[in-house]
This record gives C-alpha cells, sequence and structure tokens, in this order.
C-alpha cells in the first residue's frame, strides 16, 4: 500500500495545479482534491461519481481518488491504441514467475498502478519528474513520440489458493486484449486474480460467465466465490438456479453432498422453490443428509438404503433429537409436514424414526380435523409459506403435459398447454373421482369427498432462464369455489410468452374454511 501523502507528492506542479482547484458538478462548488475532507462531501461525492469511484472505498483511502485520476488519462489512451511492440518496461515478480508487462496496460489494474507508483516513488531520487514524464507520454500523443521510460521491478505476494499461475496468466493477458478466451474449468482462478489485481472489467466478465455456467458440478465453488469476494449478484444467481433446480436435477445426483447447508437452507426459505410435490422435497433432504455422513459413497442410493441408515439409529430418541441430527433442525423446519398426506408417505416417516414423534402427531391431528371439518385447513393461514405445494416441469418436448393430485378426498388435475412456439398456459381443474382414468394411482385407500363445491385459495407461478436471466410470471392470490362443471371446475389460466425451456410451473393452495 501506499503512504497516505505519497501518491499527492509525486504528482508534477503543471498536473499537480489541474487538481489543486477544480469545479465539480453543476453546483459551481470548488474543492481541494488533496484535502479531500474539508467540508465538501457534496463535491466529492460528485468527483467519485464522475470517475466511477466508490464513495464510500475513498473516504476509507483517499489515496484510491488520485489513482483513478491517472488511470482515467491511461484508459482513455488505450482504446485505440496498442503497444505489443514495444519493449517491456515492467517487471512484476509473482508466483515465483517473472512476467513482462508494459506500463500504459498495468494502470488498468488499481493494485499494479499502486505497485507501480510506489516503486516510481522509491526507485528513483527524482520521482516527481519520473512521474512528469510518464504523464506526458500518455498526454503528447502516439507511441513513437513517447521518450523511454525507465524498467521498473515490481513485487506481488499471492495468498489466495484459487490462483494458479494459469489463471493469472490469464488475467494479464486481459490488460491487452478485451475477450481472452476462457474455459469454464479456469474461471473461478480468473476471477480470483482479478480481484486481487483490482482489475474490475475482467472481475464483471468472469461473474457473467460463471453466472451463465451453473450446474450440478459448480454450484458449491460460485457460490463460495461470490460469498469470499462479496459478489452478491453471483450468490444471488445461484440461490435462484438452486431454487428451481435443488429437486429435479441435484437431487439426483451425487453433487448434491456438496451443497453447503447455510446455501440449502436459505433455498428451502425461498417461496420460488419449486419441487413436484412436498415428499419430493423431503426425499431430496434426507439424501442431502445421508451425504453428508456417508462421506465414502460415490453414486446415489436408492430411497431404500437411505431409509435403513436411518432406521439403524437408536429408537429411544428421533435422528433430529440426536446429537447428530439437532443442527439440522433449521432444514427440516423449512419442510411442510402437512403438505406429505399420503398415508403411505407418513408411516414411512414414522417407520424411520426421524423426526420428533410431537411433529408426527401434530401432522396426523391437522390431516384428521381437516378431513372431519370437510376439507377446511384451519391450521394453515398463509399462502405464501404454508400452501400445499405441487409441480409441473414443461420440457421441450410436451406439446400438453399434466399430473392428478388428491388432497383430503378432493381431486385436482394440474395441467400445462403448449398453444404455440412462445405461448403456454397453465390452469388446474376438480374433477370427479369417478372420471380418472387411473383411479387406484391417486386415490387408493384414501378418502373421496361428494362436497359439491369445495373453496380455494390458490397461486400459480412459472418461471424459465432465457439468456441467462430469470423470468417469472405468476397469478394473484385468487380465492374461488371450484365445482364438478365448467366454468367452475376450473381455474384462473396463467397465460406466458417465452422462449425459455424447461418451464418450471408451481401450484400453491391452501382449503379456507368453509
Amino acid at each position: 500500500m501506499l503512504r497516505k501523502d505519497s501518491l499527492p507528492s509525486l504528482l508534477p506542479k503543471w498536473y499537480r495545479g489541474r487538481l489543486e482547484r477544480r469545479m465539480v458538478g453543476s453546483t459551481n462548488r470548488w474543492r481541494f482534491p488533496r484535502e479531500p475532507f474539508s467540508g465538501d462531501l457534496l463535491g466529492l461525492s460528485q468527483m467519485c461519481k464522475a470517475l466511477n469511484v466508490d464513495f464510500e472505498e475513498v473516504l476509507k483511502d483517499p489515496d484510491r481518488l488520485y489513482v483513478s485520476q491517472i488511470q482515467k488519462i491511461f484508459s482513455r489512451n488505450l482504446k485505440h491504441k496498442t503497444i505489443q511492440s514495444r519493449e517491456a518496461d515492467v517487471i512484476l515478480k509473482c508466483l515465483g514467475s517473472t512476467w513482462e508487462l508494459h506500463q500504459p496496460h498495468l494502470f488498468q489494474s488499481e493494485t499494479l498502478a499502486k505497485l507501480y507508483l510506489m516503486a516510481l516513488s522509491q526507485g528513483t531520487t527524482s520521482p516527481t519528474k519520473e512521474l512528469e514524464r510518464l504523464l506526458q507520454a500518455q498526454l503528447c500523443g502516439s507511441v513513437q513520440e513517447r521518450p523511454p521510460i525507465k524498467k521498473m521491478i515490481i513485487s506481488l505476494k499471492i495468498n489466495d489458493p484459487l490462483v494458479t499461475k494459469v489463471a493469472f496468466a490469464t488475467a494479464l493477458k486481459s490488460l491487452y486484449l478485451r475477450e481472452v478466451e476462457m474455459n469454464m474449468d479456469d474461471v473461478l482462478g480468473v476471477l480470483a486474480s482479478a480481484h486481487i489485481l483490482q482489475f474490475s472489467s475482467l472481475f464483471q466478465r468472469c461473474v457473467a460467465m460463471m453466472m451463465n455456467g451453473l450446474t450440478p458440478t459448480t454450484i458449491k465453488s460460485f457460490y463460495l466465490a461470490g460469498c469470499k469476494y462479496k459478489e452478491e449478484q453471483l450468490t444471488t444467481a445461484c440461490e435462484k438456479w438452486l431454487e428451481m433446480n435443488l429437486v429435479p436435477l441435484v437431487g439426483r445426483q451425487i453433487h448434491l453432498r456438496k451443497i453447503p447447508q447455510e446455501l440449502l437452507h436459505r433455498v428451502l426459505r425461498s417461496p420460488r422453490l419449486f419441487t413436484f410435490n412436498e415428499f419430493h422435497l423431503l426425499k431430496t433432504l434426507l439424501l442431502w443428509v445421508f451425504l453428508q455422513l456417508n462421506h465414502r459413497i460415490q453414486t446415489v442410493p436408492v430411497h431404500e438404503t437411505v431409509l435403513a441408515f436411518f432406521n439403524s439409529f437408536p429408537k429411544k430418541y428421533s435422528f433430529l433429537d440426536q446429537d447428530t441430527g439437532q443442527g439440522l433442525v433449521p432444514l427440516f423446519l423449512c419442510v411442510r409436514l402437512h403438505g406429505i398426506i399420503k398415508g403411505k408417505n407418513l408411516e414411512e416417516l414414522r417407520h424411520i424414526n426421524f423426526f420428533p414423534e410431537s411433529w408426527l402427531i401434530r401432522v396426523t391431528a391437522n390431516h384428521y380435523h381437516a378431513l372431519e371439518s370437510g376439507g377446511d385447513m384451519v391450521h394453515v393461514k398463509d399462502l405464501t409459506t404454508q400452501a400445499m405445494r405441487f409441480g409441473l416441469l414443461f420440457n421441450q418436448e410436451y406439446t400438453t403435459h399434466s399430473e392428478m393430485i388428491a388432497v383430503y378426498g378432493f381431486f385436482f388435475e394440474i395441467k400445462g398447454i403448449k398453444q404455440d412456439t412462445t405461448s403456454y398456459s397453465f390452469y388446474m381443474q376438480r374433477v370427479r373421482h369417478t372420471d380418472l382414468e387411473f383411479p387406484s394411482s391417486v386415490c387408493k385407500h384414501g378418502p373421496v369427498s361428494l362436497r359439491a363445491e369445495r373453496l380455494v385459495k390458490y397461486e400459480i407461478r412459472a418461471q424459465t432462464l432465457v439468456d441467462g436471466k430469470w423470468q417469472e410470471f405468476r397469478t394473484n392470490q385468487i380465492t374461488q369455489k371450484f365445482g364438478f362443471v365448467k366454468p367452475s371446475c376450473k381455474s384462473h389460466a396463467l397465460k406466458i410468452q417465452t422462449v425459455g425451456i424447461p418451464i418450471y410451473v408451481s401450484f400453491s393452495f391452501i382449503f379456507p374454511i368453509s
């Protein structure tokens, strides 16, 4: 780091004169850059905005403003000029290697700029004259007219394990070329290198590439990088991607074990989380826990293996009441257990002794009272956080796609229709149990309600990824009485226009008191 008084002293008199006293913004306010805190914070803020420098960072480090002013001169002169033919005039020692650079290009990196200016102040008896020559060379015109600059040696120590020689070389190459080729295997190291070099344009290019390259294999490393370098745009992209793909994609691969618990918790709390139904989500979470506790497993086990594992724990206490499971309670509090309504699935949960008995008793009691009251979900109030959740994953090959669901003796079809190449509509409709094509698969051993009408509060949401950005469509929260005949049997349709595929469609509903 440069001393706070070192950089201004390096500026030649003719250049310092330009900085000493100037008007900033439309207010005609005079300010003194060498005294940035002389009460004119508005003027300082306007100057930072003009130079595209973070105001808060300048308040912490006033030298940053001077470096940015010099960087602006260099970057302006580099827009249409190249100097690869010139002899290198800066030697960078880093990562056990020596890198030859050209001085005008290194000023794109704030870190290298500071190191260079520090070397300039320490490596000569007349640093002011050297900097004057440097600035004159940039302001005077063509490359051929620039006077020779003394060769400087600078050193940079890097302790970030993400930075490799290959990645760092790519970052330095980007000082010269705008579109350096990067593959997904190297982008994490290039991002780390750009962060250390404070090379903002390269850093943002890496972020954009990572946001478009999220997969089950990259989600963990990209998310942790976003947290490490405080890049909220990247961490948000990871969260949104996992909200859609946790159950249908990641939950079927061994890479599920890599998902950090903190990220998993954030995703589970999101109202945008996609799942086919609540039991699918629970199976995904049980598999995640299994993989955390069985590090040697390298293939995704069948569900029966996961159940047998948890059933092997002592029966005196449930898994979540034991030391091993207590830290996982916040995750499972996010699961809407009242959304698991099939008797077979509930019996499975009791058999493995995973949840505290009080949790399962409460779920069973709620189901009993709902059945006794004709389906009314007295225990459920908020559609956003407590609704029953069901989902359709609408893929490229579909022209229509539907699923049948049964809740407290009421039967619904959730359906998606492709109208043309970019138009889709999604809705739910009530059906009679006698009209089911395969009734045993939906209502076997289940209740059947003969009520002619059922009050339902629902919302339909569709999400898809287009050009790296998530498009979201949704209905309002609608309360409607569903009968057996049209038009009362059919919900409002969510109609969308998109080129994105697949489309993640979520149907959320509750049965209010009626």
